[in-house]
């Protein structure tokens, strides 16, 4: 197995990231051999603690959060590796002591002066350790690699991310920079192209010649909980329309690569956010819904207002449903639409691909109706591919009834599939770029963003509009029936 020699330095390493998904990622990862024995761990935390309190928390997370359970002896392999330092973040003369601190360790694991840097912390620290990384000279090339990982949100606006992208490529490079955004990490997203590109029978019809609409749908059952001051700053749009739901579109709608290269890829996502329609102020108000939950119905949830952290008054959305055009010849005329929300009914991710009825069908339901065809791609929590297709119903009669194939992944007992944290910490160890996204790929995306964010300012919603444990606000409802459809609720 390929494997690269590093260290490995979390930025918030107290928080909860670190905790239920990089260290139960890395212990996976030392279960399938696949970290070198030159690599090491630094957790980089505000808070005071020793090594050893740190490694038994560790130890606890690992046991609730990994995958594959507990093996003491991997993990005491693992644990021996693993240091926690203290550091403010916002501090001078500590990083001075904290380089000295590294190169010690780096000496000691032979890690041929490689590093990867993770910001595990609040996006208003981004610019603050980075800029610290490189005037205490943490992140100079002398003979190794240094990279770094940031977490979503990159910015809060196209303004914000220019200024922060402006940073961080001075320091680092655009080569270096891995903008992590973990729903490209999921194993299922990742067939979406594999299924596209090695099938025969589905490349040829995947076009507005033989599609009515896609449908993107990624809910969630929980609410904000405890991170209510996160969520106020980011709401529905920022934290998933910006970034993961535009990179699931991306995919779904790009033209093949000439290769399957880094650069090859991710030219063909550009060219899809380059061709999204920006809305103005008025379209914003036909095709965009925003909602936020209320309490349910029979009170067992609270509304958005009552959770920790929030305001009373928020506007803060937690639902987005929308209509979205992409501007090409192979998409012309297919709507898009996308759904988002917390505390819903279901918890799913899925993208529908709901294929045209034909014209004039030989065989009809028993309501005279021409059943279409149907493709449905399952990313979470049940990983597989649906198709739905007619046949004659058993009888005398030639009627058609829709019957399926449902191919399930992660159903067979015993299989989990690796974790979206695995495969993308490895890819960044490996210098492997394919599933982080680029700077043009974040400019465009906040684009498309900003002008939906531009309307909304200048209107006051009417919120809670939906009830907890529902599918979201009727409006959203309405959006897709104004065009003759539903959403995808089974």
């Amino acid at each position: 197995m390929e494997e690269t020699s590093n260290a490995l330095v979390i930025f918030g390493g107290t928080g909860d990231l670190t905790k239920r998904k990089l260290v139960p990622a890395l212990y996976n990862l030392k279960i399938e051999k696949l970290l070198s024995k030159e690599f090491f761990i630094i957790s980089v935390g505000r808070r005071e603690k020793s090594t050893e309190e740190f490694i038994e928390e560790m130890k606890l997370a690992v046991k609730e959060f990994s995958r594959t359970g507990f093996d003491e002896d991997i993990w005491v392999c693992l644990s021996e590796r693993i240091y926690y330092y203290q550091l403010d973040f916002s501090g001078t003369d500590t990083y001075l002591e904290f380089e000295n601190y590294l190169c010690n360790l780096e000496h000691k694991y032979n890690t041929k002066g490689n590093r990867l840097f993770y910001l595990a912390v609040s996006p208003e620290y981004f610019g603050i350790i980075v800029e610290k990384l490189h005037k205490y000279g943490l992140a100079n090339e002398n003979g190794g690699f240094k990279r770094v990982v940031i977490e979503k949100p990159f910015g809060r606006n196209l303004e914000s991310a220019r200024k922060l992208s402006k940073q961080i490529t001075h320091t680092f490079g655009e080569e270096n920079i891995y903008r992590i955004d973990h729903y490209l990490g999921k194993e299922m997203l990742q067939n979406i192209m594999v299924m596209r590109f090695a099938n025969t029978f589905f490349e040829p019809i995947w076009n507005n010649k033989y599609i009515d609409n896609i449908q993107i749908n990624s809910t969630e059952t929980l609410g904000v909980s405890e991170r209510g001051g996160y969520y106020e700053k980011s709401g529905a749009l920022r934290d998933m329309l910006q970034n993961h739901l535009l990179q699931l579109l991306a995919l779904t709608a790009m033209e093949p690569p000439a290769r399957l290269d880094t650069e090859s890829v991710r030219d063909e996502k550009v060219k899809v956010f380059k061709g999204l329609k920006i809305y103005s102020d008025e379209e914003v108000t036909q095709n965009v819904v925003r909602g936020q939950y209320d309490t349910s119905v029979n009170g067992e949830y609270v509304a958005y207002r009552d959770e920790l952290r929030t305001a009373n008054d928020s506007e803060t959305e937690t639902f987005i449903a929308l209509k979205v055009e992409v501007e090409n010849y192979r998409w012309e005329g297919v709507p898009f639409y996308i759904r988002t929300g917390k505390r819903m009914k279901k918890k799913s991710i899925e993208v529908i691909i709901q294929f045209k009825s034909l014209g004039k069908s030989l065989y009809l339901n028993e309501l005279n109706e021409s059943v279409p065809n149907q493709l449905i791609i399952r990313i979470q929590p049940t990983e597989g591919i649906y198709l739905r297709f007619n046949t004659k119903k058993p009888g005398q009669e030639n009627a058609a009834i829709p019957v399926s194939m449902d191919f399930c992944q992660n159903c067979e007992i015993g299989y989990k599939s690796p974790e979206a944290y695995e495969k993308l910490l490895r890819d960044a160890m490996l210098g492997e770029k394919a599933l982080f996204t680029r700077w043009d790929e974040v400019e465009y995306s906040w684009k498309f963003i900003d002008a939906i964010g531009k309307a909304w300012a200048n209107n006051i919603p009417d919120f809670p509009n939906y009830k907890a444990n529902s599918y979201g606000p009727k409006a959203a409802d309405d959006l897709i029936r104004r065009d003759g459809r539903e959403w995808w609720n089974e």
